[in-house]
């Protein structure tokens, strides 16, 4: 009986590790230019250089921070992280601190 719960556990398990996956991919792909907008930043002033370096080092530190499958859903993780991220940078723009290039 506990052998049998085990496996069903074991293959749900699977189930949402392989979701969880797929998804923390789908994520990175949205980010994928964090590259060329760390190149560009060179033209901009040395106050919007460092925000804008600052959260390209929050975006590069939610790619590289995995947990441990199954127990650590690391595409959850990241989700979570690109929202928070995502909030900060349009509570920037309403106040109107930052202008686009």
């Amino acid at each position: 009986m506990a052998y049998a719960i085990f496996t069903l556990l074991l293959e749900a398990a699977k189930v949402i590790y392989e979701a969880d996956r797929h998804a923390k991919k789908e994520l990175k792909k949205q980010v994928r230019g964090i590259r060329q907008i760390e190149r560009s930043i060179n033209e901009c002033d040395q106050a919007t250089s460092e925000v804008v370096r600052g959260y390209c080092l929050a975006v590069r530190g939610s790619l590289t921070n995995d947990g441990r499958p199954p127990l650590d859903a690391s595409g959850l993780k990241l989700q979570e992280r690109l929202s928070l991220i995502e909030a900060s940078l349009e509570r920037v723009a309403k106040k109107g601190a930052y202008q686009n290039p």
